[in-house]
């Protein structure tokens, strides 16, 4: 049940914010402020040194908050294993591996692995995934969503890379049912402007509802 509860929550919300920070105060501070705009779910990327601990410290300081807590950029089964033990809700991968699948499947969490053709749409569909992570999005451009979804009507398309709030709108019309965005989402913590990663977290979650009002 909390598989399909964490699905149904990301696609609510519809934006998945990619944070890639440096310790767990950095982490915190970047979260807190994507919460006020109104993201619920955010992917903990593993390029970041350290990032399952991360993982494990920010899920013990948020355990009791709307919060889903996801790592992302995994590639393989072992590193999935360590994400969920440390308190993963959801696994975000750049490319379909079928182990880290069945190994999501065998814990009953969800994974968004990444997706570039009809053949492997298709594949991840047959091994049970929910939510078909399109990546890179920017090698493509939202008409791919209106293209994959003439054969898969019934495939959930999320796209990553390049979603931005210039675009983000068209996505949802071409039919993604959410989008994850990093360094468009998060770039005034570069410079300590929290308050600017809360303004911009805001627009996306506005534009997202927007998008699905006019459709």
């Amino acid at each position: 049940m909390k598989r399909i509860e964490t699905i149904k929550k990301i696609i609510e919300c519809g934006v998945v914010a990619v944070i890639r920070t440096e310790s767990k105060e950095e982490g915190i501070k970047v979260i807190d402020a994507v919460k006020k705009g109104g993201i619920k779910a955010l992917e903990i990327t593993m390029t970041v040194p350290g990032a399952v601990d991360i993982i494990k410290e920010i899920s013990e300081v948020y355990k009791h908050e709307d919060l889903i807590i996801g790592a992302g950029t995994v590639l393989d089964s072992e590193t999935a294993r360590a994400c969920i033990l440390a308190g993963a809700k959801y696994i975000v991968s750049p490319y379909l591996d079928l182990d880290t699948v069945k190994l999501c499947n065998r814990y009953r969490i969800p994974i968004m692995p990444g997706i570039m053709t009809v053949k492997e749409a298709v594949e991840a569909l047959e091994y049970g995934v929910e939510i078909l992570k399109v990546f890179p999005g920017n090698a493509y451009g939202p008409a791919i969503i209106k293209s994959f979804k003439g054969p898969i009507p019934q495939g959930n398309f999320m796209p990553t890379g390049g979603v931005n709030l210039d675009n983000i709108e068209d996505w949802i019309k071409s039919g993604a049912v959410a989008v994850g965005t990093g360094s468009d989402l998060t770039k005034g913590a570069k410079t300590g402007d929290y308050e600017l990663v809360t303004k911009t977290a805001a627009k996306f979650v506005e534009k997202v509802r927007k998008a699905r009002a006019d459709i």
